[in-house]
């Protein structure tokens, strides 16, 4: 308990400044082989020849792995929960984003890891390519995906993530007016100092020891020991220090890959992607595509929420499925909404597949949420502060999924961002508070959804 309150230096922090923090791409073994990767030069095609055996005879060359050589291709983050994978390690008979991995090698150096690749033979068949979400649906759209243009969610037997609360029809028709906005942030690169990298090191007894600079050590143990066909204590990963994730490292991207080479070879091997491979193939937080329409009365009461979300995941699932539920449970900010009606789908398109970043699903709906409400506030004309502290989440209020809050910080939270800019709050929404609703904050429409914490 001394800890608690006290200005305790950071347990890493000298070694940081100092620049002795030991990273995966420190770590030095002697007779380590350089990885390169063959990757589609295209968005989308059929493989109609894969050649490489030029690759394999080159003095240097010491294994060259395709996707002939995994026990098992096709295994994903998610498979752990029953949720079916649909991205294969290694590329088969198509590919579905430019920079997809179609084969890897591991020769002496860097330049004759880069020639062997050059030598590979790679005949495609391109295929029209889809890169807008919106697009997805049409029926004369590319089919992306053997599931099709969007995801199903398996567990719930259902194309959509969606949530029913309330009479919609009812608000909507009780309403003054109605406010629409649609809000589409783009994707974002990661841009962590330290690019994907791996070692891999074949041991004596067997093993491999695995240092990894992934966010989700045992996540990647999981889906590299699947992979491989092999026990957990048949491989050992070292991680604990990353160079920058954000998220984007939560991806189990290198480290299947180098194993293969480590037990095909014989030898440790490494690879550290260049800054141009982390641009073009790493993981990207996902666009989104938001549309959102609210009945509001005049004096600035939410009545009803129209949602709906196309997330962008790329040519493949990984954490898409996820990152849209938890979106969902949000999609209506840290606002009390009685009143819902949302659809949210998983889209596949031709881009890179897209992974976390920083409140993976919550982020990209928070901005969408809080700019919708200030739009209420401009077109009623009417204080954003106080339709804000009017709609906050409140003791006893209900979240999307009928979950009643216990300790909601919205009121708070909205009171300390007015005092932080110097707005002068009204004397009524300054004695505003979390309890439970009563009075004038208690109108009709609220009643119903109003729950009992204890419940939960």
């Amino acid at each position: 308990m001394k800890a608690v309150g006290a200005r305790l230096p950071r347990y890493d922090g000298v070694a940081h400044v100092t620049g002795r923090t030991v990273f995966v791409d420190d770590v030095r073994v002697p007779g380590t082989l350089w990885v390169k990767a063959l990757r589609s030069p295209v968005h989308h095609a059929d493989i109609t020849r894969l050649d490489t055996s030029a690759a394999e005879t080159m003095k240097g060359v010491h294994a060259v792995v395709t996707w002939q050589d995994v026990p098992l291709l096709e295994y994903g983050h998610l498979s752990a929960l029953g949720i079916p994978a649909d991205e294969p390690l290694l590329a088969k008979d198509e590919v579905r984003y430019k920079g997809q991995p179609i084969a890897i090698v591991a020769a002496e150096d860097e330049e004759t890891a880069m020639a062997a690749v050059a030598a590979m033979k790679l005949d495609l068949q391109e295929k029209p390519a889809l890169f807008d979400v919106r697009k997805a649906f049409d029926a004369d759209a590319p089919v992306v995906h053997q599931w099709g243009n969007w995801y199903p969610h398996f567990e719930a037997e259902m194309d959509r993530r969606q949530i029913r609360k309330g009479d919609i029809d009812r608000a909507f028709a009780d309403a003054d007016v109605i406010v629409q906005g649609v809000y589409r942030p783009a994707a974002i690169e990661h841009v962590p100092v330290e690019t994907q990298s791996c070692q891999v090191v074949p041991e004596a007894n067997g093993r491999l020891t695995i240092y990894s600079c992934t966010q989700a050590l045992y996540f990647s143990l999981g889906v590299v020991a699947a992979h491989l066909q092999v026990p957990l204590n048949r491989l050992k990963v070292v991680g604990g220090t990353v160079g920058g994730g954000f998220g984007g490292k939560v991806d189990t991207a290198t480290e299947t890959m180098c194993c293969l080479l480590a037990q095909k070879s014989g030898r440790p091997v490494r690879w550290r992607w260049t800054r141009e491979e982390e641009f073009l193939c790493s993981s990207t937080r996902a666009p989104w595509h938001m549309e959102i329409a609210d009945a509001v009365t005049e004096d600035g009461w939410i009545l009803g929420r129209k949602m709906l979300t196309l997330h962008d995941s790329g040519a493949y699932a990984r954490f898409s499925p996820y990152g849209l539920t938890k979106h969902s449970f949000h999609h209506t900010g840290a606002y009390t909404i009685p009143n819902l009606h949302f659809d949210g789908y998983v889209v596949f398109t031709n881009r890179v597949p897209t992974t976390a970043m920083r409140g993976f699903g919550v982020t990209s709906v928070s901005f969408a949420t809080e700019t919708h409400v200030s739009r209420i506030a401009e077109v009623l004309g009417v204080d954003p502060w106080e339709i804000r502290l009017k709609n906050a989440n409140r003791i006893g209020d209900t979240s999307p999924n009928g979950v009643a809050y216990a300790d909601p910080s919205t009121v708070p939270v909205v009171k300390a961002l007015a005092d932080g800019v110097g707005a002068k709050l009204a004397p009524n929404l300054q004695a505003m508070t979390p309890a439970a609703r009563e009075g004038d904050l208690l109108p009709e429409h609220l009643v119903a959804q109003i729950g009992n914490p204890e419940d939960h």
